[in-house]
């Protein structure tokens, strides 16, 4: 395969088939030559305003070709993508780029109303880092000393001698990715992801799904997230073609797998539920899906089987810590572990089982907290050497926080959690993060959130608020005033309002006692 270093795998593809499509969004249509094209111009244009190794290079777009062009600019003259969730809110927004020491943003012109530029314009004075926005749009985007187009710069790449690169670097061994994650107390943490940490995993889960260069790959996975990366890169190390839809949207998927004549589908479980409740989906063509991974959240065996009457896809256990992926389903593997267990964990990746408490190791058939190493295992985490030394055991160690086993054959179980985060719709929620905006409405006194199952989004966010004494609030209020200061899928989907909430003897809020409640209100719904 060659050396761990994205530029250089995908130049190699370059090389075998350049003009086979590589990126397609609606009517635009890239080969792997014109891409290549693309990302070496960006890439001299990003060295002529001083980028170099190690410097973080953000990139706050929706799944557009000029975000994959920016992932293969970057790896080219050895910086650091720092993917970054549109979505996010103002503050969000700002605590990423400050923390991640972001020198350059490649953002939307103008994307859901808003106008980037005049976004940056405000925030330019709380980050010392930013040196230069570059924005995604139309040709006649007027530029300023901060403020650049896209078109422009990839002009002045184009007439640049060639991209800079270090001779000292070493690409296995150097960060490829940043992909910020929250954090145990609701801080979004920065997962430092290296080539090799990221390649390896897409080659081995590659194999697993027997992808080719024939191989045309559904990109509706958010790209921010390391499913979205992880998708990218599997797609262009085997020389298959990428299609994207800027936002998932179930309908326009489904017409856009058809059309497209996809061989691949990727999502999480919210995803394929959407898909397969479009009206028309029983009269789609979906004859030429074959495969894709369901990811991101736990996945019943009723839904697996539902999605594998039209695609064999394999279900996949992994973190933005591990790159992402840990276990796989394989197709030769025997029907109920397939369906009811995440797979065997990739060769060359070590998992045990251990005591929550010590860390200490444990018979594999017990339940408990799953520790990973390998080759996937990120670097650490970015600026919290305390956060990264915690999250390892003295052995090396990944410490994942979830609960598990492995069975005969290798096969792994996810039973659970060990901490509280909330899986929506294939997102990470903390919930203290959202107790801790609401608590700030004056009506509120005291909030807990919690998770509930849902068969769409995989759980809700139940928002369990005790107001204010002969205060008037409606949930609607609620909802719009975190709204206002977080990403709008972390807005509670359910509010219930109580007289109290229960207890633990330690006077904590017994959260297990509540979701048990809720979970057995909202079954009633």
């Amino acid at each position: 395969m060659g050396g761990l270093d994205l530029a250089a795998q995908f130049k190699r593809r370059v090389d075998e088939h350049p003009d086979r499509e590589c990126l397609i969004l609606g009517e635009r249509r890239l080969t792997y030559e014109q891409v290549y094209a693309e990302a070496e111009a960006l890439g001299a244009a990003l060295s002529s305003l001083g980028v170099g190794p190690g410097d973080c290079i953000a990139v706050d777009l929706p799944n557009w070709p000029e975000w994959v062009v920016t992932l293969l600019a970057v790896a080219r003259i050895g910086a650091v993508l720092v993917p970054v969730n549109p979505s996010l809110s103002y503050h969000e927004l700002k605590y990423q780029l400050r923390h991640g020491e972001v020198s350059i943003c490649i953002v939307p012109q103008q994307y859901d109303e808003l106008d980037y530029a005049e976004l940056f314009d405000d925030m330019a004075e709380e980050l010392p880092d930013l040196r230069q926005v570059i924005t995604v749009g139309s040709e006649d985007q007027w530029s300023d000393g901060v403020v650049v187009s896209y078109g422009e710069l990839l002009s002045r790449g184009k007439r640049a001698a060639e991209t800079v690169v270090s001779a000292d670097l070493n690409p296995a061994e150097a960060p490829l990715a940043i992909i910020y994650t929250p954090g145990t107390q609701g801080k979004p943490k920065g997962v430092v992801l290296t080539h090799e940490n990221l390649l390896w995993t897409a080659v081995e889960t590659s194999q697993a799904l027997g992808l080719t260069a024939e191989d045309r790959v559904f990109g509706g996975v958010p790209l921010f997230t390391v499913f979205g990366v992880h998708m990218v890169i599997s797609t262009i190390m085997a020389g298959g073609t990428i299609v994207l839809q800027a936002r998932f949207n179930p309908a326009l998927a489904l017409e856009i797998i058809e059309q497209e004549s996809l061989t691949v589908v990727h999502g999480v479980p919210t995803m394929f539920q959407l898909i397969m409740r479009v009206s028309s989906f029983s009269d789609r063509d979906l004859s030429n899906v074959r495969t894709g991974i369901v990811a991101g959240s736990p996945v019943s065996a009723e839904l697996v089987r539902s999605i594998r009457s039209w695609n064999d896809v394999q279900i996949a256990y992994g973190l933005t810590e591990t790159g992402p992926t840990v276990a796989i389903t394989r197709f030769e593997d025997p029907a109920f572990e397939r369906e009811t267990t995440v797979g065997r964990v990739l060769d060359g990746v070590d998992v045990k089982i251990v005591d929550e408490q010590s860390a200490r190791a444990e018979d594999g058939s017990s339940v408990g907290q799953l520790a990973v190493r390998g080759p996937n295992v990120m670097k650490g985490y970015y600026r919290m050497p305390q956060e990264t030394k915690k999250s390892f055991t003295s052995d090396g160690y990944f410490l994942t926080g979830d609960l598990g086993s492995i069975g005969p054959g290798g096969f792994l179980t996810i039973v659970g959690r060990s901490n509280e985060m909330i899986i929506r719709g294939g997102y990470n929620i903390f919930p203290r993060e959202i107790e801790d905006v609401s608590r700030l409405h004056p009506a509120v006194d005291h909030v807990c959130v919690v998770g509930v199952p849902n068969e769409i989004l995989g759980e809700m966010v139940c928002a369990c608020v005790v107001p204010v004494e002969g205060a008037i609030v409606t949930g609607e209020e609620i909802r719009e005033f975190v709204g206002e200061h977080l990403a709008a899928y972390k807005i509670p989907d359910v509010i219930r309002f109580v007289d109290q909430l229960p207890l633990n003897d330690d006077g904590t809020v017994d959260r297990k006692e509540l979701q048990k409640t809720m979970e057995m209100e909202t079954s009633k719904k």
